[in-house]
């Protein structure tokens, strides 16, 4: 187990490393997890669509826009939209209650080279291929940068194929925080090459109709991603993917033979879906104290899309403190695909639990894992449709770690 402390050692270091500079840029006049604008900024409060745009063309650096409740029209186009870290651009729904509601067109809003942004308090319904697109505007050298999504609702996008609930192409140092995307066609929030971002907190809900692909995804050569404290339901076929399947032209940097590298997956709970996590073509990645309730067709998926010469088989994972409920209809445990590196996977410390069978509760792995706990009743108990607790003592230091 000691490459495997060390290497969450690392990943916590980097988790630190990406949290701090985005809250201090994009908080510095705000406190706590809602940020507000620098006391000198100037508010316009718009009330229709024209009114909205022409605020927009003229936003600039610490000005808040503020959107009065009612439905507006989607397909909205920002380019070359930047605030400073001091004077960040705000773009907010004048009520939290009830935000302005941009429904249909093609994608709902498509934000290219923007940086020092924060958006909250807005719903997106109904669009055919993304509901929110934010992205380097295709200059690779200059991503999108110091972006924050705040109770962001996407909903109803596709209902299939390559349709996402939020895209983010080029984009680094982010947060998606306290965010619902429910219904979407293929990823729920899609990551190709982006970097330093956290994703905390959200709600991922599956809806019949939809073929949802995909929740979070990060590939294209993202690298530090943590994804933390989410709640999944009925989500996916792939709940969570560490990774994915990029054309060359499309990596963020040029030239690296991962689809992902250092991501972090902790304190989150999933509840149905065909598989909780997939790594696929990624070089390193931790799943670590999640709660996995009854998966519909594996708990784990190691698969490789993207074989390209010199790229790396999907290796070093680590899947560690985890407490999994499942049946005894489950098809595999983890799904390992060809050209990939299952032996440099490591599990560890796991809570596995057959819940009509639970002599069965022993999983077959790809390697083998140290120190799990097979066969004991957690007692999970449901509060509501995305909050269980653990009423057995023994259990409450694996998965979801319990607020005090």
């Amino acid at each position: 187990m000691k490459t495997s402390r060390l290497f969450l050692a690392i990943t916590c270091l980097i988790a630190a490393g990406i949290v701090t500079p985005i809250v201090d840029n994009l908080a510095a006049a705000g406190e706590g997890d809602g940020v507000t604008a620098p006391f000198s900024a100037t508010t316009i409060t718009v009330r229709n669509d024209s009114e909205f745009r022409e605020a927009v063309r003229r936003a600039q650096p610490g000005m808040v826009i503020r959107i009065q409740s009612g439905q507006y029209k989607s397909d909205v186009w920002i380019e070359n939209l930047h605030g400073r870290q001091d004077a960040p651009i705000v773009i907010e729904g004048a009520d939290p209650q009830n935000p302005p509601v941009f429904v249909g067109g093609s994608t709902g809003w498509q934000i290219s080279e923007g940086s020092y942004i924060i958006l909250r308090h807005l719903h997106f319904r109904g669009q055919k291929v993304n509901g929110l697109n934010i992205d380097d505007g295709g200059s690779f050298d200059t991503p999108a940068h110091h972006i924050r999504l705040e109770h962001i609702v996407v909903e109803d996008v596709g209902p299939v194929g390559n349709c996402d609930g939020i895209k983010l192409s080029g984009v680094t140092d982010f947060v998606v925080v306290n965010c619902r995307v429910e219904g979407w066609g293929g990823q729920a929030i899609d990551m190709v090459g982006c970097h330093r971002g956290v994703i905390e907190r959200c709600l991922f809900k599956g809806k019949n109709g939809f073929s949802q692909d995909t929740g979070p995804q990060a590939k294209g050569g993202s690298t530090q991603i943590v994804i933390r404290q989410c709640r999944f339901v009925d989500a996916a076929k792939r709940c969570v993917q560490l990774g994915g399947s990029t054309g060359l032209a499309f990596f963020r940097p040029q030239g690296v033979l991962y689809e992902a590298k250092d991501l972090l997956v902790e304190d989150c709970l999933f509840v149905g879906g065909e598989a909780a996590v997939s790594f696929v073509g990624v070089d390193g990645a931790v799943f670590r104290h999640n709660t996995i309730i009854r998966p519909q067709v594996w708990v784990a998926r190691i698969l490789q899309e993207t074989r390209e010469p010199g790229f790396v088989p999907s290796r070093n994972g680590f899947f560690e403190r985890n407490l999994i409920v499942f049946r005894s209809d489950l098809r595999d445990f983890v799904n390992v695909g060809p050209y990939t590196a299952p032996e440099t996977f490591r599990f560890a410390e796991n809570w596995w639990f057959c819940e009509d069978r639970p002599a069965a509760s022993r999983p077959r792995l790809p390697s083998p894992e140290s120190e799990g706990v097979y066969g004991q009743d957690p007692r999970l108990r449901q509060v509501d449709e995305d909050r269980w607790v653990v009423e057995n003592p023994a259990a409450r230091d694996f998965g979801v770690r319990q607020n005090p």
